[in-house]
């Protein structure tokens, strides 16, 4: 049996773009209002709400289980200059589902 959980959140960058693998000390960590039942394959699908900047906020998500998951920006901008991977802030929805 599936079990479906949505939230949101305000979610801003300050840091530097994420670019090492495993490293998530700069994300934010979201619980879940409910934890999903022991040994569940949990999935989580994240967007942006808003439109309060420029750039494109690129969404990075990890460490998914079924107690919660961590998230940040990491700014996509495109050409010449690349991207500080900072990113100002925006509500962020997302929504939780077993497999």
């Amino acid at each position: 049996m599936s079990m479906i959980q949505t939230g949101k959140l305000q979610l801003r960058t300050d840091e530097p773009q994420a670019r090492t693998g495993g490293d998530v000390s700069t994300f934010t960590q979201v619980n879940f209002p409910t934890p999903f039942p022991a040994g569940s394959e949990v999935i989580v699908v994240p967007m942006t709400q808003t439109f309060n900047g420029p750039e494109t906020p690129g969404i990075r998500i990890a460490d998914v289980t079924v107690k919660g998951f961590k998230i940040r920006f990491n700014e996509v901008r495109m050409g010449t200059e690349g991207s500080d991977g900072r990113h100002v802030e925006e509500t962020v929805g997302w929504i939780a589902s077993t497999t």
